[in-house]
C-alpha cells in the first residue's frame, strides 16, 4: 500500500477540501462579567457595614438622670470629661442631623455616624435630634447607652443646637 492509500490520508485531503477558503476567527469566546475590582472592594465594604452595624434595641431603657440636661457617662469615663463635654471644650467633628426621620431611619443614620467615626478617628460629634414630638430626644439617649463606642454624651451647647442636640465623646481606637 501507498501512503497516500490509507483511509486517514482520504480523509484529511477531503477535511482540507472542505475547509479551504475558510479564515480562522479571532476570537469566538465570550468571557463571563467581572465586576472591577473597585466595585467588588466596594460590596466587602458595605457587607462589612452591615456587620459591623449596632442593632439599637428599643425596648432596653437605662436610667438616665431626668433632672436638668440630658446627659450620661460610662462608668470608666472620668467625671471631668462630661464636664468638658457639658462647657464645649471638645469641638465635634462629624453633624449628623436626624430631623424628619422615622426612628428605623435615625437608627441606620446613628449607627453609620459611629461607624464612620470609628474609621476616622472621631473623638466627638454633634447630633441633633430636634423638638418636635420629642420621640428621636428620648430614643435618642437610650440607642447611644447602647452602643460600645459612646464614652459619655451632653446636651450641647446653645452654639450647637442646646436641648436639641447631643454631644458624643466616642472612644478613639488607634
Amino acid at each position: 500500500m501507498t501512503p497516500s492509500s490509507f483511509p486517514e490520508d482520504d480523509d484529511q485531503a477531503l477535511f482540507k477540501a472542505a475547509v479551504q477558503g475558510v479564515r480562522k476567527i479571532k476570537q469566538d469566546t465570550i468571557s463571563p462579567h467581572r465586576a472591577p475590582v473597585k466595585v467588588k472592594a466596594q460590596r466587602q465594604m458595605v457587607r462589612k457595614d452591615r456587620a459591623e452595624a449596632h442593632p439599637f434595641s428599643d425596648v432596653y431603657e437605662p436610667y438616665l438622670d431626668q433632672e436638668g440636661p440630658t446627659r450620661y457617662r460610662e462608668p470608666d469615663t472620668s467625671a471631668y470629661e462630661l464636664k468638658k463635654l457639658r462647657r464645649g471644650d471638645y469641638q465635634p467633628e462629624f453633624f449628623l442631623d436626624l430631623h424628619g426621620l422615622t426612628q428605623e431611619q435615625a437608627k441606620d443614620e446613628l449607627s453609620a455616624l459611629l461607624l464612620a467615626a470609628k474609621r476616622q478617628h472621631v473623638e466627638c460629634v454633634s447630633i441633633m435630634h430636634g423638638h418636635g414630638k420629642n420621640v428621636l430626644k428620648q430614643r435618642l439617649p437610650m440607642w447611644l447607652v447602647q452602643h460600645p463606642q459612646v464614652l459619655a454624651f451632653h446636651q450641647a451647647t446653645r452654639a450647637l443646637g442646646g436641648d436639641a442636640a447631643l454631644l458624643v465623646l466616642l472612644k478613639v481606637e488607634i
